[in-house]
């Protein structure tokens, strides 16, 4: 079955035709301004999907409690010092040191440490090398 592609112009018309609601799935698709629209007007859109708009990407790392809890490791004697990140964050990686350390570099001053490694953190974590 063809996908029903509606417009904010189309979301409008049905409004004021009397309309005040849409079931929305996967054959119903609203442009972003159309979900925009609807949401203005107080147009009810029906869905069995979680409610965001089209444009909306899916982040399920945000909300994952589920993050694995990583030991420390062990350091013999005689090995190097842990570095003052390691110390205040046990779960950081050696890549994501690295990252950090080249981001930095590059950079400066010009970024938020905290944020920064959330970012390194979630691409590393994405990408599978966690």
């Amino acid at each position: 079955m063809p996908k029903k592609f509606y417009t904010e112009k189309d979301v409008e018309d049905l409004f004021y035709s009397g309309i005040k609601s849409l079931q929305i799935s996967d054959d119903v698709v609203l442009t972003e301004l159309a979900y925009e629209k609807a949401k203005g007007l107080g147009f009810q859109l029906i869905s069995d999907a979680a409610d965001h708009p089209p444009a909306a990407p899916v982040r399920p790392y945000l909300s994952d409690s589920t993050a694995p809890v990583r030991a420390k490791p062990i350091v013999a004697p005689g090995s190097p010092a842990v570095s003052p990140l390691q110390q205040l964050q046990p779960n950081v990686l050696p890549i994501e040191q690295r990252i950090r350390s080249a981001v930095i570099a590059k950079l400066g001053d010009q970024v938020d440490e905290q944020l920064l490694n959330n970012i390194i953190h979630r691409v590393v974590k994405g990408i599978g090398l966690k």
